[in-house]
């Protein structure tokens, strides 16, 4: 039986005392469907705002402390960085050049050094066996054209431990940095809308990235490209 509809007792005065009128019933009804409608509309509400704090809408507060609360670990990057474009067309901007990274030894990498060359990024990981094969080719590229100004620079997908162990078995003469797993969104910005690995980007000395790839390179590849832009 249905709790709203209590059954009915053989003694009227039994009824009119223990059952509610239904005057109280629509009452409570009422009620409770008003409830259910503001907690429906406070939960649109708090979802919209948050959505438009997740894609930085003008109308978010502007206040350090409160994105600083807000963001929690994000709050140590720099307050300009949301807004900066890391690439513009297939220009890098100045928010790609100021990226920075640990690297297996212990030290610190920033692609600022590498700026006004022309660069091979690749993004890899070692649990990625496509990385891991094309990881020789990519050492051969760097080893013959290093004579050219050409810079190979891996940043990996991973955690140091596994690198370091990696890097033990396979070293290479490039360098390494560990972009850990939130280097997924520095590719996707890059271009690599899939988010797939391994991805390489050929980097002309102008800051224009003239080639992108999603999957395994090798040698003659990496090599007819850069003869495109440096004979």
């Amino acid at each position: 039986m249905s709790p709203t509809r209590p059954p009915a007792s053989p003694r009227p005065a039994a009824t009119s005392t223990s059952a509610p009128t239904a005057s109280a019933q629509r009452q409570h009804g009422e009620a409770r469907r008003a409830a259910l409608i503001a907690l429906a509309l406070g939960a649109t509400a708090a979802g919209a705002w948050f959505g438009l704090r997740r894609q930085g809408s003008p109308a978010a507060p502007t206040d350090a402390s409160n994105n600083a609360a807000t963001a929690g670990t994000a709050a140590s990057a720099p307050t300009d960085a949301a807004s900066a474009p890391l690439i513009a067309g297939d220009v890098l901007q100045a928010g790609f050049w100021a990226q920075q990274f640990d690297t297996p030894a212990g030290g610190s990498l920033t692609l600022a050094h590498l700026k006004g060359k022309p660069v091979l990024l690749n993004f890899w990981a070692t649990w990625c066996p496509p990385c891991v094969k094309e990881m020789p080719e990519l050492d051969r590229f760097q080893s013959e054209f290093a004579s050219k100004g050409w810079q190979v620079l891996g940043l990996a997908i991973d955690g140091p431990t596994p690198v370091k162990e990696f890097l033990a078995k396979v070293p290479v003469g490039f360098g390494i940095g560990l972009a850990g797993f939130g280097g997924t969104e520095l590719a996707q910005a890059l271009g690599n809308a899939a988010g797939g690995l391994p991805f390489s980007l050929l980097i002309d000395a102008q800051g224009r990235v003239r080639h992108r790839k999603m999957g395994a390179t090798d040698f003659d590849e990496l090599a007819g490209w850069a003869r495109e832009i440096t004979p």
